[in-house]
């Protein structure tokens, strides 16, 4: 076991999977000899080559058309996109292309393909940076998305997203990349695809979050424990495909649900996730679900940003209601 940020984690299960596999390769805008934006492919291409790990032109729908390509023919891309907010330079790529092939050839083909992204608000990024739009490939059949909240899971589930056959979106929050450290294995190990984790056991409350609003959910979690409330905190990890049992397992313990996530409130997955709960545990439930989110506006400039984002404080409020009512 080693201490690791989650860019480390995330750096680490890059390199593995690149050791283990000639099948890999790395591409995207300045992962080779800059070592990428916030450093997740440093020192990769002077070890492994230009080869394995290619610096491409600044064209987003490039670098995914290249690696759809590359893995219907047998590679393993990992195509980093630097922000999410670029994603809609791929969205023919991997909305038509990419998540359609296996149907489409009746499963004569697949698309072994992982794309990258950094997202997420707390940092002060320019505009087109920050935003959260993970919404648009829950909608999209034949994409799995994976969302990590902490370094164990991100070096898990990415190299989880490497073996897979699908194409996997692996949304990393800029927020966290840094902000701490944990144990960390150090050889390979996957953290399953479509499984969530309970972050906090509790009984009176269940807090469903991912990503980068998972530190959030479990701060509000400790205010409400100090008040006599018991919250059980959901890591989704995943929301496509979405793991109704554990959120159903959940709410049917506690009676009741809060979800959080960073990305506007209207069509979020929250509302998919507050469906699910609707679905399989409504005459459990002991009052409505609560949603904290962030506002229906386009992500906000830096000097506003926290007004912006769900806080603990929302949190808490949030759980007080649905425990009053």
């Amino acid at each position: 076991m080693t201490e690791r940020t989650m860019i480390q984690a995330i750096q680490d299960a890059i390199a593995i999977a690149l050791e283990q596999d000639p099948r890999v390769l790395v591409l995207g805008e300045d992962v080779g000899k800059n070592g990428g934006v916030f450093r997740a492919t440093e020192g990769l291409q002077e070890r492994f080559g230009e080869h394995r790990v290619v610096d491409t032109p600044l064209a987003e729908s490039g670098i995914v058309g290249s690696a759809v390509g590359l893995a219907i023919a047998g590679m393993r891309p990992i195509a980093e996109i630097q922000f999410l907010g670029f994603i809609y330079e791929t969205m023919d790529q991997l909305a038509s292309q990419a998540a359609r092939v296996r149907f489409r050839t009746q499963g004569r083909f697949t698309v072994p393909l992982v794309v990258r992204a950094p997202f997420g608000g707390g940092v002060r990024t320019p505009e087109l940076h920050s935003d959260s739009l993970e919404a648009l490939f829950l909608h999209t059949p034949g994409l799995k998305v994976v969302m990590p909240s902490n370094p164990y899971d991100a070096k898990g589930l990415l190299l989880a997203a490497v073996a897979d056959p699908d194409p996997v979106l692996v949304l990393e929050p800029m927020r966290l990349y840094r902000l701490g450290r944990m144990e960390v294995p150090d050889g390979h190990y996957t953290v399953p695809i479509g499984q969530a984790r309970i972050a906090r056991p509790g009984t009176d409350v269940t807090v469903v979050a991912w990503g980068p609003t998972v530190p959030v959910a479990l701060e509000a979690s400790e205010a409400a424990a100090a008040e006599g409330v018991s919250c059980e905190v959901v890591d989704l990890r995943t929301i496509s495909p979405l793991d109704r049992r554990t959120l159903v397992t959940s709410v049917e313990k506690t009676g009741r649900a809060v979800v959080v996530h960073e990305a506007v409130r209207t069509g979020g997955v929250g509302a998919e996730v507050l469906a699910a709960i609707h679905d399989g545990a409504f005459y459990s439930l002991l009052a409505p679900v609560e949603r904290v989110t962030g506002y229906d506006t386009p992500y906000p400039p830096p000097a506003v940003e926290d007004l912006w984002l769900p806080t603990s404080k929302r949190v808490l409020a949030a759980v007080r209601r649905v425990m009053e009512a």
